[in-house]
């Protein structure tokens, strides 16, 4: 499938900004079943400075400055890519998960020890004996991990329920497992909360969906804004993704944009504003297919 992407973030602020600098992630990344097509990014006002990097967990950042004053920002990213199917996955085959815990404890080789880096707290992703509780539902004596991270996946999927109401980018994993109900930043951290607190490596990933599904397939939750599910490592396999808001294993509908510990990694767009007063934030995403 190909796809173009049109993220466009709006800024207002009460007051005139008089200077401000951020940095945003909003190029979908390349990956083994992603390449990447066009992109630019337009802002407006015009920035005084842009520069582009890669940060240290391999995502593609652009990083600007303004010092014209303003009281409105608009942050506009144009895309093109093309996502490959994903290919069967035998999640039977995968090794027990206690098996995986003592390989990331242990292990000296590259990959393992890459993933391990993803075993430990983060700020939104706290280490949580009732999480680890929560998880071992699914994670019992011998099962696959693959197999067991699926069966995860769809527990959260009917336990908790989607509303977009009830959170905040603050809201923390405790009051998301108390309430129940969230949206997929929410469902993201809680399922990493609750593998890391097994031992286990899980990362975070931010991208989209596809708006419109194809003829006769609902619609997927979240499709309206950038997306979020996380990724799960097994040693000799890689990692795999599962995406709780849908009950999914993220496949031609997901456009990869980057990967971190938690959503402060990788938020689209961060900065530092000097002035402005009270601001408000509109996002909005369209992604359709490229004929």
């Amino acid at each position: 499938m190909r796809y173009r992407i049109h993220h466009q973030t709006v800024y207002k602020y009460e007051s005139s900004v008089s200077y401000s600098h951020h940095v945003a992630r909003l190029r979908p990344s390349v990956t083994p079943r992603q390449t990447q097509g066009s992109f630019e990014l337009k802002v407006t006002p015009a920035p005084d400075s842009l520069s582009h990097s890669i940060d240290y967990f391999g995502n593609a950042c652009s990083y600007f400055g303004l010092t014209t004053p303003h009281k409105k920002l608009v942050i506009d990213s144009y895309s093109q890519v093309t996502v490959k199917p994903q290919q069967s996955i035998d999640l039977d085959l995968s090794m027990p998960w206690e098996m995986v815990r003592d390989i990331l404890r242990t292990s000296h080789l590259a990959p393992d020890l890459a993933a391990a880096e993803f075993t430990f707290a983060s700020p939104l992703c706290p280490y949580m004996p009732e999480l680890a509780d929560y998880a071992r539902q699914s994670f019992q004596k011998d099962v696959p991990i693959l197999q067991a991270s699926k069966d995860l996946t769809s527990r959260i999927f009917k336990d908790f329920k989607f509303d977009p109401k009830v959170t905040t980018v603050a809201t923390p994993v405790s009051e998301v497992f108390e309430k129940r109900a969230g949206v997929c930043q929410d469902f993201s951290h809680f399922q990493i909360s609750c593998l890391r607190s097994l031992g286990l490596a899980a990362a975070y990933v931010s991208g989209y969906l596809r708006t419109e599904p194809p003829p006769g397939k609902e619609r997927l939750i979240g499709a309206d804004a950038s997306h979020a599910w996380v990724s799960i490592y097994a040693p000799q396999i890689g990692w795999t993704g599962f995406d709780a808001t849908n009950n999914v294993l993220p496949g031609q509908d997901h456009i990869h944009v980057a990967k971190g510990r938690d959503y402060l990694d990788i938020s689209p767009v961060r900065g530092t504003v000097f002035g402005g007063g009270t601001q408000t934030l509109n996002i909005g995403v369209t992604v359709s297919e490229d004929e």
